[in-house]
């Protein structure tokens, strides 16, 4: 038995003799989300059994990649921080993968420039065809987040793509634009409300609850490239570390703390040093003092003599 997602279904409202649909009586069951010509689509949470898949006839890869160098760049930043700086934003399993080809259906699948799925494992064997993209049916449901770069004009980010992923349900997409192709905003985050509208997130940070993250637009360098980068963030708008970030702080870290260790060495050698003068001054004084009282006792011996 899989775990739930939504999915969609149409049923003729002409009475059929053995239609399952009314002999169950599902009708109250499932919502109702439009009619047309006579047919109502509804929508519902469906548990169902699955029969094993011919994954030979699907697509897994195409081998036609095409991106300019910006986008890939991103897509790589992206995925860095989010993986190496984990144990900031989260303690689920969690899938993060770009140029993966999200699988809906049989046959329909998208692929964003990045998804983000939560509560989800990677496969054990990448080596199997079903196990080399994210198939929905076997994950038990769809990404919360989809990601897309925009590189050119036509794309359609903003439409058609905006259409299907929120016809299947990913909670938050966002568009990152860095030229400026289809507005004057160059990082737009939408969530997907109850109507199955997307409407824009206004809150600090894009901050988006259900996964814990929110993303800014961040200008900077990674990879020895300045640029201006849509980059993850915690609430507090701290923003995830990549992991050479992470390797360069360690690093600082180590070497103030090896400084703070040679300073405190360094302190105690000299007051050891210190200690040991101390030492020797007293044991000269001690010494003088100590001459003193002979020569004051040999004065008084010879002052009885006379």
């Amino acid at each position: 038995m899989k775990k739930p997602y939504i999915w969609f279904m149409e049923e003729s409202t002409v009475a059929q003799e053995y239609s399952l649909f009314d002999e169950l009586n599902l009708h109250n069951h499932y919502e109702i989300v439009a009619q047309k010509n006579g047919k109502f689509v509804y929508a519902h949470t469906v548990y169902y059994e699955l029969s094993e898949e011919d994954y030979e006839d699907f697509i897994t890869e195409d081998d036609e990649p095409m991106d300019n160098l910006f986008s890939e760049k991103e897509q790589r930043q992206l995925l860095n921080s989010i993986q190496n700086s984990a144990i900031d934003w989260t303690d689920r399993d969690f899938m993060a993968c770009a140029n993966v080809a999200v699988y809906y259906a049989k046959g329909q699948c998208i692929v964003p420039d990045m998804f983000l799925a939560m509560d989800v494992k990677h496969p054990d064997d990448w080596r199997k065809k079903k196990d080399k993209c994210y198939y929905a049916w076997q994950m038990g449901k769809l990404p919360e987040l989809a990601l897309e770069i925009v590189s050119n004009k036509v794309g359609a980010e903003d439409s058609d793509k905006k259409k299907l992923y929120a016809q299947l349900g990913i909670k938050y997409y966002v568009i990152h634009d860095p030229y400026l192709y289809l507005s004057d905003t160059e990082l737009l985050v939408y969530e997907l409300k109850a109507n199955a509208n997307y409407v824009l997130l206004q809150n600090e940070n894009n901050f988006m609850p259900e996964i814990n993250l929110g993303i800014q637009l961040w200008k900077g360098l990674f990879e020895k490239e300045e640029s201006t980068w849509a980059r993850w963030c915690t609430r507090a708008g701290q923003y995830l570390m990549t992991g050479a970030e992470r390797a360069e702080k360690a690093e600082k870290q180590a070497e103030e703390e090896a400084q703070l260790k040679a300073l405190a060495e360094q302190k105690a050698e000299e007051e050891r040093i210190e200690k040991e003068k101390e030492k020797q001054r007293a044991d000269q004084a001690e010494a003088e003092l100590q001459k003193l009282k002979e020569q004051l006792k040999h004065l008084e011996e010879n002052g009885q003599k006379d």
